[in-house]
């Protein structure tokens, strides 16, 4: 039997292990801007839903996702290298997706580093397009590819 871990909402106490993967994983070479503190008021934000998938000895993945009136920003997504390739992100996006899509999103941005080709080719296969090139994105140091996914089409006020 395959042990499935499950998708909850961090807590606050969850933030330090948090950011410590964004720094690892995610902020390597650019300096640290997700601090536990960030992270804290990131869980603490309504409009905002920090997910996690975690076991007794850590967290295997997480992914932070703010949402405004009409879309959603995928700002942060990481898996510890150890797990990657077994389709946690995927499931963890799903997640983000589905609550999006229940909060009537129409659509979910998320950026990439220009220099991460396997992060790019993951949101290519999950239906993501890129849509923008954002020069020295990241620190003013490395550029980001900003992508985009449509959930649903904008309903008009005259359609309605």
């Amino acid at each position: 039997m395959i042990f499935i871990p499950l998708i909850r909402l961090a807590t606050a106490a969850d933030a330090p292990a948090i950011a410590d993967m964004s720094r690892q994983h995610i902020e390597s070479g650019l300096g640290w801007s997700w601090t536990p503190a960030r992270i804290a008021a990131a869980i603490a934000d309504r409009s905002t839903n920090v997910a996690l998938i975690d076991q007794p000895d850590g967290v295997l993945a997480f992914g932070i996702m703010h949402y405004a009136e009409r879309t959603a920003h995928l700002a942060l997504l990481a898996v510890d290298p150890a797990q990657r390739r077994r389709g946690i992100a995927a499931r963890l996006v799903a997640w983000l997706e589905k609550s999006a899509d229940t909060a009537g999103i129409e659509r979910i941005r998320v950026e990439a580093r220009s220099d991460n080709p396997a992060a790019l080719a993951f949101y290519q296969k999950l239906g993501y397009v890129q849509i923008d090139r954002l020069a020295r994105y990241y620190r003013g140091v490395l550029d980001a590819v900003r992508l985009e996914k449509t959930l649903r089409f904008a309903v008009r006020e005259s359609d309605r």
